[in-house]
């Protein structure tokens, strides 16, 4: 199997086992694809992305709305440029780095097109978002089939507004996840690049997906709970 669909499958695993909207979902499955931008041969696409950010960083200085937003893509444009493979991006400080960024490029160009339009619909608006972002992060043959299914999916699941911090949580499980498989090849992750180069492996990904399982127990404890009550009432 392919890293991508490796990935990709997981990160749907993970995402199912803690959210229910179409949106987090969609943005653990973009974040699980975003640290092997770090690979040579997507240096292309990291260009575009340093462009692409120049582009709307001059657009939004010329119309003096808040242009900071395409700083953070420049910024995580160079961070995916300079970082060698299964180096940084692989690191829990690329985690929290990746997460961050892409969360506040989301977050702020929501609140931008709230701004500047008469939309109100922050769930559709969200959307749409998230539908360009996975033009950014997913290649052609996951775009075929990611597309298709995020549309269909918000039109047949009752979509519920999102927070900030379910944003920032979907982004950084789907990018952790991405890790945490790595960690199961012979060549390992480096855990706290920069800073150092010790590398983990598999003990480290069973560990953590064991602790990921837990959580996500701890998380639907009360739902299991009164399916079992109502169970040991119907018998």
């Amino acid at each position: 199997m392919s890293s991508y669909k490796g990935h990709s499958i997981f990160a749907l695993i993970l995402a199912l086992m803690f959210f229910h909207s179409p949106l987090l979902i969609a943005l653990t499955f973009i974040g699980a694809n975003m640290p092997d931008f770090d690979h040579k041969f997507k240096k292309e696409n990291v260009y575009k992305l340093i462009i692409l950010g120049l582009i709307v960083f001059i657009s939004l200085y010329i119309l003096k709305l808040p242009y900071y937003i395409g700083l953070i893509i420049v910024f995580l444009g160079v961070t995916f440029y300079f970082s060698e493979h299964r180096s940084f991006t692989h690191s829990l400080f690329g985690v929290l780095t990746l997460t961050s960024a892409v969360s506040l490029i989301l977050i702020w160009g929501l609140e931008l097109v709230i701004q500047v339009t008469t939309l109100e619909n922050n769930y559709l608006i969200l959307a749409v978002l998230i539908a360009l972002l996975s033009f950014l992060f997913l290649n052609k043959k996951l775009l075929m089939i990611f597309l298709p299914l995020f549309f269909v999916s918000l039109f047949l699941i009752q979509g519920n507004g999102v927070d900030y911090i379910q944003i920032v949580l979907a982004i950084g499980l789907g990018t952790f996840s991405h890790i945490v498989l790595d960690s199961f090849t012979p060549a390992g992750i480096k855990l706290f690049a920069p800073l150092s180069s010790k590398k983990v492996y598999k003990n480290f990904g069973l560990s953590m997906i064991f602790l990921l399982v837990a959580c996500s127990l701890v998380y639907h404890a009360p739902i299991l709970f009164n399916l079992f009550e109502s169970y040991a009432l119907f018998i």
